[in-house]
């Protein structure tokens, strides 16, 4: 979870200005996705709309007279980040409506990316089980960069038996009992039925 201000009057903002409370020094080094958003209010939070970016443009910004107050919905626009440019224009941002009439404190649902390795006492910000599938992730690029047949070739059995194994393995240890489809590359284990395939009179 992390939080950014909002400023009086601006509907736009960077992920590069969020804050996630975690220094760079314990391995996150920003934030590359938001996943939700709420407005703090009071000692509760309030959860904020998501939108995509084309109904958000037509419906939300498509007028010559904004309406400002509390902000209710929102959508993302730039994608991804910009790694270590501090409030550069580049990278992920997203927008919020109606334009703030105060200062407001938006709570975010994450997704960070780790800081770069280069020493032996940098933390390792992935969570245990992901970090046995780096080594394969690693070998899949080493021979992707040998540029022949037979390592390319060892590469594809590399990712597609190894590394997935390993972030499936990880996965699957992380996932809740309850409502484990809501995590991010859990699967939608109902998928198979839906589609009439597998189990007892799949196709």
């Amino acid at each position: 979870m992390a939080t950014i201000s909002t400023v009086v009057g601006q509907n736009a903002y960077q992920f590069s200005a969020v804050n996630t409370g975690v220094a760079a020094t314990n391995g996150v080094e920003g934030v590359i996705n938001i996943r939700s958003m709420s407005r703090a209010v009071g000692n509760g939070q309030l959860w904020m709309t998501p939108r995509a970016w084309p109904w958000f443009s037509l419906y939300n910004l498509n007028t010559a007279t904004p309406a400002s107050g509390p902000p209710t919905d929102w959508a993302v626009f730039g994608q991804g980040a910009a790694p270590g440019v501090s409030g550069s224009a580049g990278g992920g941002s997203f927008y919020v409506t109606p334009i703030p009439d105060d200062v407001y404190t938006l709570n975010c649902n994450t997704v960070c990316y780790p800081q770069p390795l280069a020493a032996d006492g940098d933390v390792e910000a992935l969570p245990y089980f992901w970090t046995d599938a780096v080594p394969f992730f690693a070998a899949y690029f080493a021979l992707m960069s040998t540029q022949t047949n037979a390592r390319m070739a060892d590469a594809a059995n590399m990712y597609k038996n190894h590394y997935k194994e390993f972030m499936d393995r990880a996965r699957q240890q992380a996932n809740p009992e309850v409502n484990r489809w809501m995590y991010q590359g859990s699967g939608d284990p109902a998928q198979g039925p839906k589609m009439g395939i597998g189990g007892k009179g799949g196709a």
